[in-house]
């Protein structure tokens, strides 16, 4: 049987040609099952069904290369003093002794969709996944990504998808950051990986893909790294490895080993593979950026691409120093979310105002440069030419943002309209290989109501479980108080009891 031609109009197409991306008024684009057929105007082939989304604009949908698939805790460790900080972090009593996991598969089955459902409802047709290992006994398991895979295609998002493995955990030992190392716990993670590679491959289909996964450099053994950069050659994999995030880091491999994390990353082989680095703020030496601009030279030549969090990087006093300076020097840039909302519209807004400020000048931070990122700069990192783009042969990845709303306000161009007047939350429509999978705000096939309420009792364990971990046994009332006092609660807090029952 063949499928049907569906024709969607809207007051405005984000449409791609010769190689950028163009505005079209009073537009249509036209598709077939997984394919576009056309986009801008003058469609005059056959039509099965048309549906006109109005006062609209129709753009492709966001490539998010840091999303967020768990239950996020921005919302406890975002605005911690330098003390609540050291006790969000695992005590190196618990690594020895009282490691485990806060929740059981079918918990973290729970987590997985409901970020996964929040990522459509933000617009997001491709992801690939970041969670927190801290609620882990160690990292995720092969069996954890399948079961996201499974979750991926039965809501229908496309995902880059592999379990987050690591040698060590960042601790909290004798009052100071440190990490603490499991090594054959990161042998077996790779192994798990390459499973996943495995399954993948065997898998089939355009919404399940393989990728290497490590969690942060200074979790990696240096052996660690090179057995993924030799793996990640082998099997002509995308590797993401979040790195250059703070001076603690830089501090740690200073110390271990006298380098910088770009000369760490050349050294592994890493530098060798197609290599996706999020946030990559902290370039050069630590304390003083001595080296910044030959990491730079390094990065643009090794191809590197830098998935940009701005709103996540903001939330923890962390700017790109600069975006435009990244681009100008050669560097790719790709987006993520990296915390909830996964919002890239925000995310835009956010980047192109700390542009402004990180360059000293209203022109930097282009919102179209935002938006290619956002779009096919993802598409260049996965090495997909046909996604992040609104043209024939292109995947049927696209969203309807509602322009019309009263709260948007009065508009002049729609993409700025839209990054300076809106979210994501306008999203009225997403739609990945042809598959309408959210429509007027509802996710098709996920309960929201549902994995809301369920979400909202696995976030409160997900918060009490941190004083079990804290180096001071502290209750969550001392880890996270409300922003003002809650007079109706009165109890005193007391210390967090060993036992885990």
């Amino acid at each position: 049987m063949t499928e049907p031609v569906v024709r969607m109009t809207a007051a405005h197409i984000l449409a791609h040609r010769d190689g950028d991306h163009v505005l079209v008024s009073d537009g249509e684009i036209v598709y077939r099952g997984a394919r576009i057929l056309h986009a801008g105007r003058g469609w005059d082939g056959p039509v099965d069904e048309t549906i006109d989304c109005g006062d609209a604009l129709i753009m492709p949908g966001f490539i998010d290369l840091d999303a967020l698939a768990d239950i996020d805790h921005a919302l406890l460790d975002s605005w911690a003093t330098p003390e609540l900080a050291l006790g969000q972090q695992w005590s190196a009593d618990y690594f020895r002794s009282g490691r485990r996991d806060v929740f059981d598969a079918p918990e973290r089955a729970v987590i997985r969709e409901y970020a996964l459902a929040q990522l459509l409802r933000h617009g997001v047709t491709t992801f690939m996944p970041i969670a927190s290992e801290a609620h882990s006994s160690w990292a995720e398991t092969c069996d954890d990504m399948v079961e996201v895979a499974r979750i991926a295609e039965r809501l229908g998002i496309r995902g880059y998808l592999g379990p987050a493995y690591r040698s060590g955990v960042n601790v909290v030992d004798g009052g100071r950051r440190s990490v603490l190392f499991d090594e054959e716990r990161g042998r077996a993670g790779l192994r798990d990986a390459e499973r996943f590679l495995d399954y993948a491959a065997d898998h089939g289909g355009d919404l399940v893909h393989g990728a290497l996964l490590p969690c942060r450099i200074e979790t990696l053994t240096r052996e660690l790294m090179a057995a993924t950069a030799r793996l990640a050659v082998a099997r002509d994999t995308v590797v993401r490895l979040h790195c250059m995030q703070g001076e603690v880091e830089l501090a740690l491999l200073d110390e271990w080993y006298g380098m910088r994390p770009v000369e760490l990353l050349e050294a592994s082989g890493l530098l060798e593979t197609r290599l996706l680095v999020p946030h990559g703020i902290h370039l050069g030496a630590p304390g003083g950026g001595r080296g910044r601009q030959a990491d730079l030279r390094r990065l643009a030549e090794a191809d590197v691409t830098i998935v940009h969090c701005p709103m996540t990087s903001i939330r923890y006093g962390a700017v790109l120093e600069s975006y435009d300076s990244y681009r100008t020097a050669g560097v790719h840039i790709a987006l993520g979310t990296d915390s909830f909302p996964p919002d890239l519209v925000r995310g835009i807004d956010y980047g192109t105002n700390l542009a402004k400020r990180a360059d000293g000048s209203l022109a930097a931070g282009a919102t179209a440069d935002y938006i290619r990122s956002a779009t096919i700069g993802g598409a260049r990192a996965l090495g997909r030419p046909d996604l992040g783009r609104l043209q024939p042969g292109a995947s049927a990845d696209f969203i309807v943002v509602d322009l019309a709303d009263f709260a948007m306000g009065v508009r002049d161009d729609p993409l700025r309209t839209l990054t300076m007047n809106g979210t994501a939350r306008d999203v009225r429509r997403t739609v990945v290989a042809g598959r309408t999978v959210m429509a007027d705000g509802v996710v098709l096939g996920a309960d929201q109501s549902r994995l809301q309420a369920h979400a909202q009792g696995l976030f409160e364990r997900m918060r009490a479980a941190y004083g079990e971990r804290d180096h001071r046994r502290r209750l969550p009332a001392e880890l996270f108080p409300p922003t003002f006092p809650d007079i109706t609660k009165t109890t005193t807090p007391k210390r967090y009891s060993h036992d885990h029952s």
